[in-house]
């Protein structure tokens, strides 16, 4: 892949964190007494506004979910819509659906949701919750897509949501899959701005 260590796999193509922190990279530990570890339900924050976890599922869980401050749901799971469980609380969900068949993604899914992401974050005191059905792999991979295109660079925001986030995996056809996008959308951004 890179220079960065990403190179490192393990069986199955994923790719494997683990290796890269054993050869000394430092990466901050969840601490869940703080803002940043595990809330009760399964989700995790990974940065002060960003959070990462499995699926709601029910009216409780919502309900957690708005206790904590989340003001935005991306919805990555073709399993539910939490659409209707989240117009109680006033929280604004995009339903972002994809399965995880460890297949390429098109990058018009990832679009939406880094739009969705950036417009909820643009706005003062929100909180977003990105999420799939078990916070492995979706959410993980569309976390990776919002911090990239927040400027973080692509190892260190693999680093951070497997550090904040330890049940984080990221299959390289996912990874690929981030990259692609993240390459078409510099190139449509120095399209925009010309020559």
């Amino acid at each position: 892949m890179n220079a960065s260590g990403w190179e490192r796999q393990r069986p199955g193509g994923r790719l494997h964190l683990r290796a890269l922190l054993a050869r000394g990279r430092k990466c901050p530990a969840p601490n869940p007494s703080t803002e940043y570890g595990n809330l009760g339900m399964d989700f995790t924050w990974v940065t002060g506004r960003i959070a990462v976890g499995g699926g709601i599922w029910n009216a409780g869980n919502m309900a957690v979910v708005a206790r904590a401050g989340v003001t935005h749901i991306l919805d990555m799971q073709v399993e539910f819509d939490d659409t209707e469980l989240a117009k109680l609380h006033a929280i604004q969900v995009l339903w972002n659906p994809v399965g995880d068949d460890f297949q390429p993604k098109a990058g018009e899914v990832f679009q939406r949701g880094v739009d969705f992401a950036l417009g909820a974050l643009d706005q003062a005191d929100t909180k977003l919750l990105i999420h799939c059905a078990a916070g492995v792999h979706r959410a993980p991979m569309m976390a990776l897509a919002v911090l990239c295109s927040l400027s973080w660079k692509l190892d260190q925001a693999m680093e951070l949501i497997a550090a904040r986030r330890p049940l984080a995996d990221f299959p390289e056809v996912y990874v690929r899959s981030v990259e692609r996008f993240l390459e078409q959308r510099v190139l449509q951004t120095t399209k925009r701005m010309g020559p």
